[in-house]
């Protein structure tokens, strides 16, 4: 199996320890950010896999984050799974008609995230 990288974009220190828990043993490369910015950053130092993220950031929120990377030719395809407390009737499509690929809602079904990430990172598995 070849090694990923995976960012992980999520304001909150409990959510963000159980998302790098629940993969850790998946052996890709789990990268954090914890606003909008950082993400970024990572995203210009290393273009990641797959990116989990959440959509209530401080700043600039996820839904932005996600408008300005598909606005970009170099992240344009770049997978992105929204993981959200937003869970109302229209806040999956808002996630979608903003970019993300999918939307998985807090609080997390570790089975489902394992899942949505191998099917990403690994989809002949």
């Amino acid at each position: 199996m070849t090694t990923k990288s995976l960012l992980i974009v999520d304001d909150n220190p409990e959510n963000l320890k159980l998302i790098l828990m629940v993969l850790a043993s998946t052996g890709h490369e789990l990268v954090t950010a914890t606003d909008a910015l950082q993400a970024l950053h990572a995203i210009e130092r290393r273009l990641p896999d797959l990116i989990l993220l959440d959509l209530q950031l401080p700043g600039m929120d996820g839904l932005e984050l996600t408008r300005r990377l598909r606005a970009n030719a170099r992240t344009r395809s770049l997978p992105i799974v929204a993981v959200t407390a937003y869970a109302m009737k229209g806040d999956e499509d808002k996630a979608r008609d903003a970019g993300c690929d999918d939307y998985l809602v807090k609080p997390i079904d570790k089975r489902l995230l394992r899942e949505v990430v191998k099917s990403y990172l690994e989809p002949s598995a």
